[in-house]
């Protein structure tokens, strides 16, 4: 299409409404597809089309004078004027108004399904095999998908003929112009059920609730979707299902918190036991481990147990366990145990001294730090 519109109707750029009419009447009666059909009167008659759809609407006018876009936010060539969409128009002329697409089926996709599962930890580790109950739309058994009453059959409309769709021409200053929409008696499909089913309504399915067997994979979380093809609702008319997506939702565990496929717990070492060393028993999923801690180890080391994690998903190798160690300082002594830790102190040198080591910073240094972009 040509950008200056003004001299694609021969007019001036301060030409008046009445100006352009007259202008695009002229041209429209001299290069009618009517009265020339060769292509190249028709993409002349097209611009002129199109120019006039812009200078006769003052706002299309203004935006395209100020240099934008008139038909912006509309869609290709999607303006209006004379109360018909411009596309409507161009097909009426061209060959696609007026022309049948045909009655639209019945049977159509359902939807697709939603629904959450919670599982424990163990089982979005391993995987597991759950059985659950959904309510979603199934085929009617009474009139398998059809609609319709028994011994009775969809009966073609006497509104469309069975088209689907019913055309309507009006005129206009171009001469005739047809459209067409869906038949308002039989909704585009061309037949219309007298006698529906009284189990669906004519729908084609009902609602049920039914058993379900889901297989959740080794490795899922929180957030994650198992996709179960065709397992979702069943189309108008019976049409083919949709999918169901089960999302998944796992339970908080008692002892241990989950990051990706590791997983993190905390234990409290009394002081002596730190100092000297010991080993604990921790219920992991695979049963009860034995964890060694050594003697010396210090307040926020972690103990880890490898491969003793999650599952990765779609994978056979797992994360890990990783044990934050939080060494447990007695806050109530006696007499003698003060004694016995005041003698350990002078024995090791250690009576009141604290060591600053160089580099490290407290809460409120770090947060400041932090606040000010160091």
């Amino acid at each position: 299409m040509a950008n200056d519109y003004y001299a694609v109707l021969g007019v001036r750029k301060d030409a008046s409404t009445d100006e352009i009419k007259k202008a695009y009447r002229r041209l429209a009666r001299e290069l009618h597809p009517d009265r020339n059909p060769d292509k190249a009167t028709q993409e002349r008659f097209k611009e002129i089309t199109v120019a006039y759809e812009v200078l006769s609407d003052p706002g299309k006018r203004r935006t395209y004078d100020m240099g934008g876009e008139p038909f912006a936010g509309m869609g290709s060539g999607a303006g209006g004027f004379g109360g018909f969409p411009f596309s409507d128009i161009m097909d009426a002329f061209f060959g696609g108004g007026g022309t049948s697409r045909g009655p639209k089926p019945r049977a159509q996709r359902g939807r697709n399904a939603q629904v959450r599962l919670q599982i424990d930890l163990a089982e979005a580790a391993f995987g597991t095999e759950r059985e659950i109950q959904i309510e979603t739309a199934v085929v009617c058994g009474t009139c398998g998908g059809a609609g319709t009453a028994a011994g009775t059959h969809p009966e073609t409309c006497d509104m469309c003929g069975g088209r689907g769709e019913v055309s309507q021409v009006t005129r206009s200053f171009l001469g005739q112009v047809m459209t067409s929409r869906a038949c308002p008696q039989c909704g585009g499909f061309g037949t219309v059920i007298r006698t529906p089913c009284p189990e669906c309504d004519g729908d084609g399915r009902v609602r049920m609730r039914r058993p379900l067997t889901v297989e959740i994979p080794a490795g899922v979380e929180t957030g994650k979707f198992v996709q179960l093809r065709g397992e979702g609702e069943v189309g108008p008319g019976g049409g083919p299902p949709g999918d169901l997506f089960i999302e998944i939702v796992e339970r908080p565990h008692p002892v241990f918190q989950r990051k990706g496929d590791d997983l993190h717990c905390t234990v409290e070492v009394p002081m002596t036991s730190a100092a000297l060393g010991t080993s604990m028993q921790l219920e992991t999923l695979d049963g009860v481990e034995e964890v060694d801690i050594r003697a010396g180890i210090q307040a926020g080391e972690v103990v880890t147990l490898r491969g003793k994690g999650v599952t990765h998903l779609g994978r056979t190798d797992r994360g890990d366990i990783h044990i934050h160690v939080s060494v447990v300082t007695p806050a109530r002594l006696d007499d003698r145990q003060r004694k016995l830790l005041s003698d350990l102190a002078k024995m090791r040198g250690e009576e009141g001294e604290i060591h600053i080591k160089p580099g490290q910073q407290g809460f409120f240094s770090r947060l400041r730090d932090a606040f000010s972009g160091r």
